[in-house]
């Protein structure tokens, strides 16, 4: 089969919660939310992600009411969106309802691994290759920041004017395993434009977390501490052994002792006349 479904698309309704989460009363008002909802995650691309200092937002969930709007932002950099003292997410707030003409409501939740994220992964790969690094590298290093980061499979697909060659072409690094048609697994997936002088160049990420369900508790097994390998016992078991040797030396030197002599100097004697 060929691979040209979205893993995002496939497992939305069925593992994974939709994106934007409303009802629209006829056929015009859900026309005017869906490009409404479209703009609101232009803008906020363009203000975070486009814009120094970036604030790396991943995702933009968007939830209405009758007449209220509530944009939940999924960022590795949580204090650049909310800025000092919430100056930021003001601002914001106060652009989307002048865009919208409704009431919004932002809130912002932190990325806790953006190894592991990969729109975030397919952005900066983006960002190394217009300035001009090796796409090999690049490639490469993030595919293994992710599997250190506790992934089961990475794999970056970068495609176009590789290097400034005449002729496009399609790169691909893989580490893992990447199971596309498993419903029950969790696959992340980002896409990403790298804008040089030779032309644009398309990054693709797939990172492979494992089946839903269990990232949390294999994630609190990977982070139980461990006790340190070592090719002898352990120190406390040392003093141990040598405390219980000792021990049973010094019983079994007490057993094994002769009767004290008398006082006479002589042998003891045994019975009478």
């Amino acid at each position: 089969m060929g691979q040209k479904t979205s893993p995002i698309g496939f497992r939305t309704g069925i593992t994974l919660n939709w994106q934007s989460t409303w009802f629209a009363p006829n056929k015009a008002t859900y026309g005017e939310f869906l490009i409404e909802d479209q703009k609101i995650r232009r803008f906020i691309d363009k203000r975070f992600n486009r814009s120094v200092p970036k604030g790396a937002v991943a995702k933009v969930e968007i939830t209405r009411t009758r007449n209220e709007v509530k944009a939940t932002l999924h960022s590795a950099r949580p204090g650049v969106v909310i800025g000092p003292r919430g100056g930021e997410v003001d601002k914001l707030r106060e652009e989307l309802e002048r865009m919208t003409g409704r009431t919004v409501t932002v809130n912002v939740i932190e990325i806790k691994d953006p190894d592991l994220n990969a729109t975030l992964v397919a952005e900066v790969v983006a960002e190394q290759l217009a300035k001009r690094a090796s796409f090999r590298r690049m490639m490469k290093q993030y595919c293994e920041s992710a599997m250190n980061a506790g992934a089961k499979g990475v794999k970056i697909i970068c495609s176009g004017r590789l290097a400034g060659a005449e002729m496009a072409r399609k790169e691909t690094q893989k580490l893992g395993s990447i199971p596309l048609h498993t419903l029950t697994a969790n696959v992340d997936y980002g896409v990403a434009t790298a804008i040089t002088k030779y032309g644009t160049i398309g990054i693709k990420v797939w990172i492979y977390k494992g089946i839903f369900g269990e990232e949390t508790e294999q994630g609190v097994r990977r982070r139980r501490p461990t006790r340190p390998v070592t090719m002898g016992p352990p120190e406390e078991d040392v003093h141990r052994g040598a405390a219980v040797r000792n021990s049973k030396g010094a019983a079994r030197a007490k057993t094994a002792a002769p009767p004290p002599a008398s006082d006479a100097g002589g042998p003891p004697t045994t019975g009478g006349s």
